[in-house]
């Protein structure tokens, strides 16, 4: 296990009606603040609606930001900056999922910097000062109300970056499982995978030693397994969604990783199918893990896959470890697929092969070189036909 520092500095305000103890929080940074959203649901459920009345309750004036995307774009954060700029805002709340967070991490930034916000994407050493960021989670997913990254999307160049510094991380966020009982079932899925990958990125991991990080990683696994199919089932399930909502926290905000060479692959791939053709992130991770998992299984991986087929889908040890592995990844198939009822091939998103080779060269070279398994480009190609 290697060195690490730990401190997660955000205070989560977790359950039912939290909502009361965020305006306190936020008064100790400011008074005014940039309300950033999406496409309007928050609106519909009466989300919106609380969130305003616990502004004017603690007499934090606000501007607004509506009509993030789901892969948020750059456009809205040089928005959302000029915004903070123009009426001097002391803070950025997002109301949301974890492209709306995503989206007021980088306006806060972006709000104390004089140059294009795409700078700040592609260099966070350019990050120098940070408006204080809180949130409001709608939706169990990328677990980006409790950790420092972000994911911004520049359609005009096919770049899709994800990076941050420690004062991007929120300041609070309040998790109320309530508030993702209206989350349409695709996005539950789509979340449930997302989860997923960010724990198996850590869980496929070559540093040796981390015994500890490796179970709690299964934990979160086989709660994503055992409560996705019931939050489908059962949209307004408590105990589905605050269990889905507290395993995507814990699945990124450093615990897993820590201990270990933090180095993702599936993402960054998956990263170049949303730049070029704005994909649902969870739905293009879902159809690469099983293609990657079989790409990647030889005889130095083959035991992690046993633990992981052992410890997480139960499959009796009692067998050949490939057996098992291959086991494994078809339990792993099934459940995105089937019990998640997910697009199973880049076929049925309207996606060929035309962009492959580019998108493959794209991917950032520490990604494929210091991964779980060594790859190249061409390895992303294959990978990327596999899903056809």
């Amino acid at each position: 296990m290697l060195n690490f520092d730990y401190h997660i500095p955000t205070k989560i305000f977790f359950g039912k009606g939290q909502l009361a103890k965020l305006g306190p929080e936020m008064k100790k940074y400011g008074d005014s603040v940039l309300l950033v959203y999406g496409g309007g649901s928050i609106k519909r459920t009466g989300l919106y609606d609380q969130v305003v009345e616990m502004l004017r309750q603690n007499g934090i004036s606000w501007q607004e930001l509506p009509g993030v995307d789901p892969n948020p774009r750059v456009e809205s954060v040089r928005a959302g900056a000029a915004i903070c700029k123009e009426h001097s805002l002391q803070m950025v709340l997002a109301v949301g999922g974890g492209s709306s967070i995503d989206c007021a991490k980088y306006v806060a930034a972006a709000a104390h910097y004089d140059g294009d916000a795409w700078d700040l994407c592609i260099d966070k050493s350019k990050i120098k000062q940070v408006l204080p960021v809180f949130s409001v989670l709608t939706l169990s997913a990328t677990g980006s109300e409790m950790d420092c990254g972000g994911v911004i999307t520049n359609l005009a160049t096919y770049e899709k970056i994800g990076g941050g510094v420690a004062d991007q991380r929120p300041k609070a966020s309040v998790l109320d499982p309530s508030y993702t009982f209206t989350v349409p079932a695709s996005q539950t899925a789509a979340g449930t995978a997302d989860i997923m990958s960010h724990t198996m990125e850590t869980y496929f991991n070559r540093t040796p030693g981390t015994y500890f990080q490796d179970r709690v990683a299964e934990s979160i696994l086989k709660t994503c397994i055992h409560y996705g199919p019931i939050a489908l089932r059962e949209p307004e399930n408590y105990e589905a969604r605050a269990n889905l909502m507290w395993a995507s926290s814990w699945a990124i905000n450093g615990f897993l990783s820590d201990g270990k060479a933090n180095v993702w692959t599936v993402h960054p791939i998956e990263h170049e199918l949303s730049a070029f053709y704005d994909i649902t992130h969870g739905v293009g991770l879902a159809i690469l893990t099983p293609r990657w998992m079989r790409h990647v299984l030889n005889e130095d991986t083959v035991s992690k896959f046993v633990d992981f087929g052992v410890n997480v889908w139960g499959i009796s040890a009692d067998q050949a470890p490939y057996d098992i592995a291959n086991q494994a990844i078809e339990r792993t198939e099934t459940f995105f697929f089937e019990e998640m009822k997910m697009p199973s091939t880049l076929t049925q998103l309207g996606i060929g092969d035309e962009n492959f080779e580019r998108m493959a060269k794209k991917v950032r070279k520490t990604a494929l070189e210091d991964g779980f398994v060594k790859l190249t480009w061409q390895d992303v190609v294959e990978i990327y036909r596999a899903c056809l």
